[in-house]
């Protein structure tokens, strides 16, 4: 009796903190990695490791992702830049420990909570984004009038931003028990938060939103591809021109965008602009993935073999620590083991979500991992705080069989 009360309420600890995390992910990072921390410690020193081990082992995603991880630690092996690589090490702990914490305590019945959460802290960054756009309060923190992302960089918040816009699209359509308030409440920020999405300034998030709208409308119409095409060929480039000719942030981005990809060179001799930039990062990238393409220059060592190169290829631009590429950043750190041990992760991903009978849960589980792998071309978005934590939290309850567990 005493065991089974002291096993609810850890539970219930566990299920308040969950909560309390999916709520601060995305407005703090020292709130969401102190309610980490205390999981974490919990789940280190409150037993029950027989049942954590068999969940952990029976899940290949889990496996997947701590196979991931440990590539990581063995890259270090060759690696000349210790203290790099244990930097990049520290950043991939996610993959070795939070995932497989999460998973053994997330609770099916408990989803709805951790999704509302997430998604009144979205309700509250949007808010705090309009307010700074409106000059009704002094931009703070990251915010600017101009681009307003008070709680994070625009590279993070609007891929967060166009998950959150799908998943109250999402109840939109398929919750059929949604009160006329509800319904219109969901509606209004559906689409206030679709307009924020193009007066801040992320371009990747920008694009997710449209695989995201692409992937919906065939989750809506199911079955007719046809008719899905042809919505989708009206609707995106209807948005897309809306918020060209409405929003001049969204414009100039394009157009910037757009310029200097044109202008790049395959001489190398590129301006110093973000496209031509990234560019040129996975150019010269792919020059010492060349040298070696197994195993790679180990974990520590992008940011030494990529100066050796851009000495000889483009001198006249800066050294990076990042391509801002997640798949040519593993390519050369951990060559084509690693990439294929990182692709392995989203595999099961969709792949489990195509066993899954529950809709909510098959749709977000294709979604979550089609849209990190278009962002990825454009961003390390598995090294960044925001949107690693909101994949591994998500990852956590979307892809876990709660009937075996």
């Amino acid at each position: 009796m005493v065991a089974m009360v002291k096993d609810f309420s850890l539970n219930k600890i566990y299920q308040i903190l969950l909560i309390i995390l999916a709520f601060l992910m995305p407005l703090t990072v020292f709130g969401a990695n102190l309610i980490i921390v205390i999981i974490c410690l919990i789940w280190l020193f409150s037993g029950d490791y027989k049942s954590k081990y068999s969940q952990i082992v029976s899940s290949k995603l889990l496996l997947a992702s701590i196979f991931f991880f440990s590539l990581h630690v063995v890259g270090l092996l060759w690696t000349e830049d210790m203290a790099w690589g244990l930097h990049i090490v520290h950043k991939m702990w996610y993959f070795l420990l939070l995932l497989p914490a999460l998973f053994t305590i997330v609770q099916k019945e408990y989803i709805k909570y951790y999704v509302s959460a997430f998604l009144l802290a979205i309700t509250i960054t949007e808010i705090s984004s309009y307010l700074v756009w409106f000059e009704i309060i002094e931009p703070f923190k990251n915010a600017t009038v101009e681009n307003p992302t008070p709680f994070m960089s625009h590279i993070s918040y609007n891929p967060i931003l166009a998950f959150a816009i799908y998943l109250v699209l999402h109840e939109l359509f398929f919750n059929k028990k949604m009160t006329n308030l509800v319904f219109s409440l969901y509606s209004f920020f559906a689409i206030s938060m679709s307009i924020n999405m193009f007066i801040t300034g992320g371009r990747g998030g920008q694009v997710a939103f449209f695989v995201m709208l692409s992937i919906l409308i065939f989750q809506v119409l199911d079955k007719q591809r046809i008719k899905s095409l042809i919505i989708i060929f009206i609707v995106i480039p209807g948005i897309f021109l809306t918020a060209y000719q409405t929003s001049a942030l969204f414009q100039s981005r394009v157009n910037l965008a757009v310029s200097e990809i044109t202008q790049f060179s395959d001489t190398r001799h590129s301006h110093d602009t973000s496209v031509g930039l990234r560019l040129n990062y996975s150019i010269n990238s792919f020059d010492v993935s060349k040298k070696h393409p197994i195993i790679g220059v180990g974990t520590g060592d992008f940011r030494v073999e990529y100066s050796k190169i851009n000495k000889i290829n483009s001198p006249q631009l800066a050294d990076t620590t990042n391509p801002h590429n997640m798949y040519v950043l593993i390519l050369m750190q951990l060559g084509v083991v690693g990439l294929i041990s990182m692709l392995s992760i989203f595999y099961y991903q969709i792949k489990l979500s195509y066993n899954s009978p529950n809709k909510f849960i098959r749709d977000v589980g294709v979604t979550l991992p089609i849209m990190f792998l278009v962002l990825m071309l454009s961003d390390s978005y598995l090294l960044g705080h925001y949107t690693t934590l909101m994949f591994v939290f998500f990852s956590s309850f979307l892809y876990k069989d709660f009937e075996k567990n």
